[in-house]
């Protein structure tokens, strides 16, 4: 449970979400299907579909923006932040990163911590990862939740750069530019604005219940075990070398 205590996002494992189409939106009925589901609501009536899971070396997300019907292209926008090490400093480290993509924009960004006050709150641009994908776009007749058009995102997040952990800080935004509102979670969140990030303190809690984030890949697994592995194979030779010699 988070400062404002709020229950954590819990995320879940997939084996299918590797293939999503990344075109900011539901591209048939069932593609986020297997995620872990919340439903995030406002007392003005805004409605927010969110979905999470991980699978192999990615942490995928959609924000699903239900109840906006005025499509704002390239000012509608949508903000993810983890908390790798879920230390909730004050000022943000080089362990807290933030996704940021706009509705039909060209372009995504990604945000570092940084000691430095900077124009957006402490978090400096760095290089997107060459793995990492964030878009936005209008939903249509495939949405889950809506089939009026309205604003979804679509974030792919490299583990690479946030690192293997069952339980991270974690926070969402979006910027409706129509209300000029930004909805979050978790909900009481202060001090936002279109060019400012909230310290990671304000944030929430993302989980993974079973475990399983901190998964092992094949190769990595094997890499430790082969040389216990050969180790124990020598240390049996050598004692069966030495008993045998002493019965000779």
């Amino acid at each position: 449970m988070n400062v404002y205590g709020e229950e954590p996002i819990l995320i879940s494992i997939s084996s299918e979400l590797d293939n999503v189409i990344f075109d900011g939106k539901w591209t048939n009925s069932n593609e986020w299907k297997q995620s872990s589901y919340d439903r995030l609501t406002f007392d003005d009536g805004t409605e927010i579909h969110l979905r999470t899971a991980h699978q192999g070396d990615f942490i995928y997300v959609q924000i699903n923006v239900a109840s906006d019907m005025f499509i704002d292209k390239g000012s509608d926008s949508a903000v993810v932040c983890f908390d790798t090490k879920n230390d909730k400093t004050i000022i943000p480290q080089s362990d807290d990163y933030c996704f940021f993509t706009a509705l039909d924009g060209k372009k995504s960004f990604s945000y570092q911590g940084n000691n430095t006050p900077a124009i957006n709150g402490y978090f400096r641009k760095i290089p997107n990862d060459k793995d990492f994908v964030a878009v936005g776009s209008s939903s249509d007749k495939h949405d889950r939740y809506n089939k009026t058009p309205h604003p979804s995102y679509e974030f792919k997040i490299p583990l690479s750069l946030l690192g293997r952990s069952d339980n991270y800080g974690f926070f969402i935004s979006v910027f409706d530019a129509h209300t000029k509102n930004h909805y979050s979670w978790p909900y009481k969140v202060d001090n936002q604005s279109i060019v400012s990030i909230p310290s990671p303190n304000q944030w929430g809690d993302i989980v993974s219940p079973d475990k399983s984030l901190p998964e092992f890949n094949l190769f990595s697994l094997l890499v430790i075990l082969f040389p216990i592995i050969l180790g124990i194979q020598l240390f049996s030779k050598f004692r069966f070398s030495k008993l045998l010699y002493n019965y000779n």
